[in-house]
């Protein structure tokens, strides 16, 4: 058998080492910039401004290559670019991305108007609080200002201090009190942001809802307390029992006696004990009169039904004449006793005292009926 020589055994060849090759980390990179999606129109970007002029400005977009902000959306963005400098990294909205450059076309105030409306629901989810300005009154409310857009506060959203104080619910009144309101600031929180209709809702009520409440836990309904005087109102007096809490005394818990105006007892600022008398839906009902003795207990044992009496005229309504026999005790002297309204003028005079007779005396009910016991004209 023979062997057959075979050729030696050649040694392999070297690799050939390209120092300018990427590395395995670099091409890692490659493929993953490479995987992500190219923007599309709507989409928010972000980059560095890499060149800025009169009409147009350039913003680096790695790894898609380059944005640029011309045309209207730089006549748009006019405001904003005034502020900008090269290298300062802003958000801009996609708009198209098929330019003939090969540029991607942004808009700088649609991304600020997304990334403002993105905010707002924000801020409504985390029931954020703002301190705004109020910029015009309508006689349904207020409308605010936040980040440029302009928002609507309902008059029924208003706290008690701000709330419209019209008792008659006349609709020029409430406009006359909410302009009283402009150009002062308010804390404020949205309850509503409708990006579509280009709608924010505000409220001043839920900035302080919970401390409300917890502050009202701390009182309860035959509490006597002590309060300053916030407001004055036809009906009324607004009485600050403490930070945050404001209760009412109406017109009718102000005194046993009758009372017009409630400036005739108190003025803002004056510091009074009340007596609270209610406490629901987030209100507090006061009472002034109530810390007082009631002057009809006591002349339940004075004054029955057939007594004579004399009484000074206080007031005529439609009724009659209201007459006082004492301090915090009146009765209605009716019309029809006289015949008409005009008779009953000639012979009562506001303020002045004449004899009358009790025809009804209800202590309990705190009622009682005159009749006219002078002579007849």
């Amino acid at each position: 058998m023979s062997i057959k020589k075979t050729d030696a055994v050649k040694p392999a060849k070297q690799p050939i080492i390209d120092e300018d090759a990427p590395t395995v980390s670099e091409i890692m990179t490659a493929l993953s910039v490479q995987s992500k999606e190219r923007p599309r129109a709507g989409d928010i970007v972000e980059g560095p401004v890499i060149s800025l002029d009169r009409a147009q400005v350039f913003i680096d977009l790695p790894p898609w290559g380059t944005g640029r902000i011309f045309g209207r959306e730089y006549q748009n963005a006019r405001e904003i670019i005034k502020r900008v400098n090269i290298g300062d990294m802003v958000q801009a909205k996609v708009v198209a991305t098929d330019s003939k450059e090969g540029y991607l076309t942004l808009s700088l105030k649609e991304a600020r108007q997304a990334i403002i409306w993105t905010e707002a629901e924000e801020a409504v989810k985390q029931k954020k609080a703002f301190e705004l300005p109020i910029k015009e009154a309508n006689k349904g409310g207020l409308i605010v200002e936040w980040q440029g857009i302009q928002g609507f506060l309902p008059a029924s959203q208003l706290k008690t201090e701000h709330y419209p104080r019209v008792e008659d619910g006349d609709k020029d009144r409430i406009l006359e009190e909410l302009r009283k309101l402009v150009g002062t600031k308010i804390f404020v929180n949205i309850i509503a942001a409708l990006p579509k209709e280009g709608k924010l809702i505000f409220s001043e009520k839920g900035v302080d809802v919970k401390e409300k409440k917890v502050l009202m836990e701390h009182y309860q309904v035959g509490d006597v307390v002590e309060g300053e005087v916030t407001g004055m109102v036809d009906f009324g007096a607004f009485v600050r029992i403490e930070e945050g809490l404001e209760g009412l005394v109406h017109l009718s818990e102000i005194d046993w006696g009758l009372v017009d105006n409630p400036r005739h007892f108190f003025s803002v600022g004056d510091r009074i004990k009340v007596k609270i008398i209610d406490i629901k839906d987030g209100k507090v009902s006061l009472s002034l009169k109530q810390l007082k003795s009631n002057p009809w207990v006591e002349a339940s044992n004075k004054y029955h039904k057939g007594d004579s009496v004399e009484g000074v005229v206080i007031k005529f309504n439609k009724h009659g004449a209201l007459a006082s026999i004492e301090e915090g005790i009146a009765g209605l002297a009716h019309v029809s006793d006289f015949g008409s309204e005009e008779k009953l003028h000639a012979h009562l005079e506001l303020g002045k005292r004449y004899p009358f007779k009790i025809t009804l005396f209800d202590p309990k009910e705190m009622r009682m009926a005159l009749t006219f016991d002078g002579a007849r004209k």
